[in-house]
């Protein structure tokens, strides 16, 4: 029984680590600033929101979801900076259904003064390339069920006046996406500002495992977990972006947390 657990907790840091190296240094300016929701410039996106983790909990037990949020602009202060996480779908097994977070007894979120399927975190203001590290407790029941619970996350914050926001691919629904990821000639391009946000922010999920669920079935959970570590860059990296838009090779796709086929649009 040991030997499991330490072969369980070996692939949870493996995952980890395939998330974590994706992370590159990246030096750039502060933004220009225009009416409406500004975008970020595209080699900042993936520093505001990165080191975001997943956990694994059994029924009854707990974990942690740390993240790192961070002020990527050299010149530039960001302040009134607000991290919300929210548990909003499910995958369950078995069955491999996704949808709403409707089931009873599903895992919560805890702060040190919130909890629930939603929680907000306030960080205040960080200088110019300042970084914070923070989790978020997770809790569940004795009867919670087994399966991938998804976790979306938004970014809120203000530079110079202007206020920013980042939101991950969870908040939009299918049809809100499929617009803004439509390119010319059947290519796709992610238009940041046809969604009326900043940037896009990571999700993650809590992976709920009782004792008799077998390491092939781990293996599937396993895999969704990474998709949603892939999906903290969903900005596609062309060698150009204008107006918002950021173009990718058509098999580039960026997927909800759960996949696409989820039973109702942006829950």
């Amino acid at each position: 029984m040991p030997s499991r657990g330490r072969a369980r907790s070996g692939r949870v840091a493996l995952l980890l680590f395939v998330v974590a190296s994706l992370v590159f240094a990246t030096e750039a300016p502060a933004p220009a600033f225009a009416a409406g929701t500004p975008v970020v410039p595209l080699a900042l996106d993936r520093w505001f929101v990165s080191n975001l983790t997943g956990a694994e909990v059994a029924p009854g037990g707990g974990g942690t979801i740390s993240y790192t949020v961070g002020n990527p602009f050299t010149n530039e202060s960001i302040s009134s900076v607000v991290l919300t996480l929210q548990v909003y779908a499910f995958n369950a097994y078995p069955g491999n259904a996704t949808s709403t977070v409707d089931v009873a007894s599903a895992p919560v979120l805890v702060t040190s003064t919130d909890s629930g399927l939603s929680v907000n975190q306030t960080l205040g203001s960080l200088p110019e390339r300042g970084t914070v590290s923070g989790s978020v407790t997770i809790e569940s029941s004795a009867t919670t069920p087994s399966g991938a619970y998804a976790v979306r996350t938004a970014l809120r914050f203000d530079v110079a006046g202007s206020a920013y926001l980042l939101e991950s691919r969870g908040w939009f629904t299918t049809a809100q996406w499929a617009e803004a990821t439509a390119g010319p000639n059947g290519t796709v391009a992610l238009n940041v500002s046809a969604l009326g946000v900043s940037g896009v922010s990571p999700e993650t999920s809590i992976l709920v495992t009782s004792s008799n669920l077998t390491t092939a079935i781990w293996a599937v959970f396993g895999a969704s977990l990474v998709l949603i570590g892939l999906g903290a860059w969903l900005y596609f990296r062309p060698p150009k972006s204008r107006s918002g838009v950021r173009n990718a090779p058509v098999e580039i796709q960026a997927p909800s947390a759960l996949g696409t086929s989820r039973t109702s649009e942006g829950d």
